[in-house]
């Protein structure tokens, strides 16, 4: 940890000293600033993995986790981002995201006992996606994508007034599957947008990588989730055909 720090804090002054380049040189201190974020990334989703472990072995994932995991985020993000504090929000980071994967435990073992290699599955297309999308974002043009984050904005309004009015009148198999896609859709938007919207403060002077991992790791763990859930869901209609057939 203690390199990952110096490394971003060597990166941090270079980036202070240096001139305004044009956009290879944008691109150049671009790859110097990656690594730190998606090494915090990977750090992250680790934990995560811990904590849905932990649910497995001890049930202890729930809406204390999920509460725990929020209370995390917000003192995080209420601590300034100084060398002082740097250990105390990477700690932050890591217990947010270990609580996390604890408040994700129960759909996980659910998976687990569906099918266990769609949890593998899920995992690989998420990264897969996160690599094509983040990795779009970082070649193309500065500010291209930035437009999105309207749209964006608009699309998760909808999906929380949409499951406000589902919690009053009740939840359907259309609005279930329209907040399942739509809510893929508009978190793989986020990737792409976070991504840029990254580059952008870094290309400002804004180094903080813990709150930029935070930001990654939110829209990672929100896509995972949601394709955890397709996937499960398409598992256990394809098992009550195939039932239907034997019976037959």
């Amino acid at each position: 940890m203690e390199s990952l720090f110096g490394f971003w804090d060597a990166q941090s002054q270079r980036r202070r000293t240096g001139g305004g380049g044009g956009g290879f040189e944008s691109l150049k201190r671009l790859g110097h600033i990656s690594p730190a974020v998606y090494l915090t990334l990977c750090s992250a989703l680790a934990f995560s993995a811990l904590g849905a472990y932990l649910h497995i072995l001890l049930n202890v994932g729930g809406t204390l986790t999920t509460l725990g995991c929020l209370a995390a985020i917000a003192y995080l993000i209420s601590l300034p981002a100084s060398q002082d504090q740097e250990r105390n929000r990477f700690a932050l980071l890591m217990a947010a995201a270990l609580l996390q994967g604890a408040s994700v435990g129960p759909l996980v073992d659910l998976v687990i006992d569906v099918d266990p290699r769609i949890l593998v599955t899920a995992f690989v297309g998420t990264a897969i996606a996160f690599g094509c999308f983040s990795g779009a974002a970082i070649i193309a043009k500065r500010r291209e994508y930035l437009y999105l984050g309207g749209l964006l904005s608009s699309g998760l309004s909808i999906l929380l007034w949409l499951q406000f009015a589902t919690s009053i009148f009740g939840h359907t198999s259309t609005t279930f599957m329209f907040e399942l896609y739509f809510g893929l859709l508009v978190f793989l938007g986020y990737m792409v947008f976070d991504t840029q919207e990254i580059i952008e403060r870094a290309h400002g002077g804004d180094m903080d990588y813990i709150k930029h991992a935070l930001t990654l790791f939110t829209d990672f763990v929100a896509v995972l989730v949601r394709i955890l859930v397709i996937m499960m869901k398409n598992a256990q209609e394809k098992s009550k055909d195939e039932k239907k057939r034997k019976k037959r």
